[in-house]
């Protein structure tokens, strides 16, 4: 009789031992995801616009910049989304259907990832924004392990401890979503309150467009020569320049070992200046060393777009251009707008600024704004402002 008595117990014991393993896999997967979703949603919550233009850069791989419209509303549903379902199944709001929500995200995205870790259309898949860059490749097995977590939460969701009463439950469900869309609101009429960019208040431009050669890449520069029909390729230790009997075909570089790549690699500024002889706008030289070179105060409007600016501030701009030309500080409105359009924007404002033409790509990145201000001094980056907060005539002599 004592047998029985014993499996029994034995028995008790291996279930609750298998249960305890399942609980601790279930708390881990629940973790792991729901910090995952929360902290990719919160970063990209915290620049909606730069999620946008990634949203915008798939969009023109695939053909279709006719919903480019739809771009910024999209970008802050999924912002919102991802956060909040983070949060939910944190804190086990709603655990049920919080895990079929995440599972048909994790079923749509990671099929997706995958597709961008082949094809490769752009560089960073942007799923953490500018706070943290990985490969798209990366960004996919992320998505496997997320995926495994996600089964087990649907398969095991009963075992998710909530952290709210049923009653309290759907105010801090309305409370987290409430918070998401406000706070993803405010930072595309704000700039973002926290900066992850390579531009924000406190960084040295042309610092951060410097690499140690011995930490950059390595390339190597290859001579492709013919000879009788043949081709082949030289290094520049042994390629037949002595040697007439070769024909030069072309000169190509390629990459030996990737190195350290530099915070910004395309900042670059050219002057626009208007052509009164033949009466239209030009660009001419580079002004890039100048600019980040100056030992006084440079004010850069920058504005990628002149024909989509909000026009509802500008003359907030006409007083910080007074201000520059009377204390002798450097002032340029930056775009990257053609030189037709800036000549028929300044025809109908009559604003009398140096122009200067930049790459929208960097201008977006520089500040997201469409105005927004920049103040540097020898190329550090004193302090930015969208085109709501640019300061007025007391703020202005107050800059020492």
């Amino acid at each position: 009789m004592a047998k029985p008595n014993s499996n029994k117990i034995e028995y008790q014991y291996k279930m609750e031992s298998e249960n305890k393993t399942v609980k601790f896999l279930v708390e881990l997967s629940r973790v792991v995801v729901g910090a995952t979703f929360v902290f990719s949603g919160f970063v990209k919550a915290v620049d909606p616009l730069g999620f946008t233009y990634k949203i915008e850069d798939y969009l023109i791989e695939l053909g279709l910049t006719g919903l480019f419209p739809l771009a910024l509303p999209v970008a802050i549903i999924l912002v919102t989304a991802e956060f909040s379902l983070g949060v939910f199944l944190l804190s086990g709001i709603y655990r049920k259907w919080t895990v079929r929500m995440i599972a048909l995200f994790m079923a749509f995205f990671t099929p997706l990832t995958l597709w961008i870790a082949i094809a490769d259309p752009v560089k960073d898949c942007g799923c953490f924004g500018d706070a943290f860059v990985i490969t798209n490749w990366q960004t996919f097995y992320k998505n496997l392990i997320l995926l495994a977590g996600t089964i087990l939460l649907v398969l095991k969701w009963r075992k998710i401890t909530p952290l709210f009463s049923e009653k309290m439950a759907p105010v801090a469900g309305l409370t987290i979503v409430i918070f998401g869309v406000l706070f993803s609101l405010h930072n595309v009429y704000r700039l973002p309150v926290i900066d992850f960019r390579p531009y924000k208040i406190g960084a040295n431009i042309p610092g951060q467009m410097f690499v140690d050669p011995e930490k950059a890449d390595v390339m190597e520069t290859i001579f492709i020569y013919s000879k009788d029909g043949v081709v082949k390729e030289f290094t520049e230790e042994n390629y037949p320049w002595s040697d007439s009997t070769w024909t030069f075909v072309e000169m190509k570089t390629k990459l030996v070992k990737e190195g350290e790549k530099p915070a910004i690699e395309d900042f670059a500024i050219e002057t626009l200046y208007y052509d009164e002889a033949i009466g239209i706008w030009n660009i001419g030289g580079d002004i890039t060393d100048l600019v980040l070179s100056d030992p006084s105060y440079t004010f850069l409007m920058v504005a990628y777009s002149l024909e989509k600016m909000n026009m509802k501030h500008l003359d907030r701009f006409r007083e910080v251009y007074r201000y520059a030309v009377e204390k002798g500080y450097s002032f340029y409105l930056l775009t990257s707008s053609s030189t037709d359009e800036v000549g028929e924007w300044e025809r109908q404002h009559h604003t009398g600024f140096q122009f200067g033409h930049a790459d929208e790509r960097v201008l977006k990145t520089m500040i997201r704004a469409n105005p927004g201000l920049m103040l540097l001094k020898e190329g550090t980056i004193i302090n930015k402002w969208d085109g709501r907060s640019v300061p007025g005539d007391d703020a202005l002599h107050a800059i020492k």
